[in-house]
């Protein structure tokens, strides 16, 4: 198929940009501005990148996807949630390994990308529920320390009791030879 032909509706592989592929590039300023808003203005910037974070997944879906998406999506998540927790952290109202075991998702699954990138075998897993499930988890954990909640304690132990399940059913299924995605989307 030529580069001028056009692809099957959901394909990967497109080099130009997609609607969702915008949208998951509005995450990484937002990234930035988070830890330099006020409180009420982290409300709004956690709302905007959980809305990109939902709607770019259905847009791929619906619309297709690129090569790009399927790295930029990932990556602009792991960002924001970085940037987000680490406003947590030096709030100290989390102690640092709490912070840690909200972002223990995130963290093993760079580590694992970085392990694949470097073996020269890159490869990409679907979203599971699981992992969107760890997605909810630290938005809700990020609204409760805005919120000032006496919930934000709980909020990210059960966060990390989520992330720690779904490591492991991301594990069952890389090791079931789960498919190998067209990229990780939600």
């Amino acid at each position: 198929m030529s580069e001028s032909s056009p692809r099957p509706r959901g394909e990967q592989g497109r080099r130009e940009w997609t609607p969702a592929d915008v949208l998951s590039a509005v995450r990484l300023p937002l990234a930035v501005a988070f830890p330099l808003a006020s409180s009420d203005g982290r409300l709004v910037i956690l709302a905007a990148a959980a809305a990109s974070d939902l709607l770019d997944g259905q847009l791929a879906r619906r619309y297709g996807g690129s090569a790009l998406g399927a790295v930029l999506d990932p990556v602009a998540d792991k960002l924001f949630m970085a940037s987000a927790f680490g406003v947590v952290a030096f709030s100290r109202r989390l102690e640092l390994y709490e912070v840690l075991g909200v972002l223990l998702r995130d963290l093993v699954a760079a580590g694992a990308f970085l392990a694949t990138l470097l073996s020269r075998r890159p490869r990409a897993m679907p979203a599971r529920a699981s992992g969107k499930a760890v997605t909810v988890a630290q938005v809700l954990t990020l609204v409760a320390f805005l919120l000032h909640s006496p919930l934000l304690r709980p909020m990210a132990w059960a966060t990390a009791a989520i992330a720690l399940y779904a490591i492991w059913d991301y594990c069952q299924a890389a090791s079931a030879g789960g498919p190998a995605g067209e990229g990780n989307r939600a």
